[in-house]
């Protein structure tokens, strides 16, 4: 986005040197008859026809500077401000596949079952309910699982099977490590269902809703990410939207930059469990920050070059 604030200013200054030349040296013609003094923006009708030329003259040469300068203060750079530019072209690269791989703390639903519902129950971490619930084998409700932490070696204990190795896995990989060693205890295939619950991230910075967002498809990129926060401010910086990711017990910062339609193509574009993503504020937010009353600063700059170029061209005539 344009650096607003000095943009205004300049236009608005550019804006009066243009009127101050025009009424000043646009046509000598009119300007053989000014003896009398008149003040800028308030001039009499009655006077002789060159007045009225000068009047008129004054008149449209006030509405074009005014029209310059909403055309240039209005105007923000779209190559700044608009996402993935050049998106209508047409695009030979393959898009990146992205699968969730499991972290220490990352909490798992495990589900098992099998035509015989008995034969499976072992295998299933149920949460405990009251004894009456546990002697009604009749029931229809779905028993409640307990959840799966990962600890700190990537590792996870299931009923029966014991202490599993989950890290870097994915889950569909799991529930195929998991369905294979049931062959040992099932006499058909199992039904195996893994999900991670708590993949959440989390949006700041220059956003409509800040916050954090959990994902129940496993599965984000930035876009859908930045559209859950409510889309980026105007004032968001979107060539350079940082990720702060932990990796190895380290804290990785990637910088993406949106305006470019190859985003999508990066192995960055997918977002990894406990991410954050930070939209950093432009130039425009920062100054005005630092500026503090900048509508009040505007106008009264904007007032002293409006008074200081009547005078100028009273002088002058």
């Amino acid at each position: 986005m344009l650096n607003v604030y000095p943009s205004i200013v300049y236009s608005w200054a550019w804006a009066v040197v243009f009127i101050i030349y025009t009424q000043a040296f646009g046509d000598a013609s009119l300007t053989d008859n000014s003896n009398s003094s008149h003040a800028f923006f308030i001039y009499s009708n009655a006077g002789s026809g060159n007045d009225g030329q000068r009047y008129t003259m004054m008149k449209e040469t006030v509405w074009t500077a005014l029209f310059w300068c909403i055309l240039c203060t209005s105007c923000s750079s779209s190559k700044r401000v608009a996402y993935l530019q050049q998106l209508g072209t047409e695009q030979n690269n393959a898009l990146v596949e992205f699968n969730a791989r499991i972290m220490p703390k990352d909490l798992l639903t495990i589900s098992i079952s099998c035509s015989e519902p008995e034969a499976a129950l072992p295998f299933n971490l149920i949460v405990p309910t009251s004894q009456n619930e546990l002697n009604t084998t009749n029931s229809t409700s779905q028993p409640i699982l307990q959840n799966y932490l990962v600890n700190s070696e990537g590792r996870i204990t299931l009923p029966v099977l014991g202490e599993l190795k989950v890290e870097r896995m994915t889950t569909q990989e799991i529930s195929d490590m998991i369905a294979e060693k049931l062959k040992r205890y099932l006499k058909e295939q199992p039904i195996v269902t893994v999900r991670l619950v708590n993949y959440k991230i989390s949006v700041i910075g220059e956003v409509n809703h800040p916050g954090i967002y959990t994902v129940n498809n496993e599965q984000v990129n930035l876009l859908e990410a930045i559209a859950m926060a409510g889309d980026l401010t105007i004032y968001g910086k979107r060539n350079n939207v940082r990720i702060i990711r932990k990796e190895n017990n380290r804290q990785r910062l990637i910088t993406v930059n949106l305006n470019d339609v190859n985003v999508i193509h990066s192995s960055d574009f997918y977002l990894h469990q406990n991410d954050i993503v930070y939209v950093e504020p432009n130039k425009a937010k920062t100054q005005g920050a630092n500026i503090g009353s900048s509508t009040n600063l505007l106008i009264s700059i904007t007032s002293i070059l409006i008074s200081m170029a009547g005078l100028i061209v009273t002088i002058l005539r």
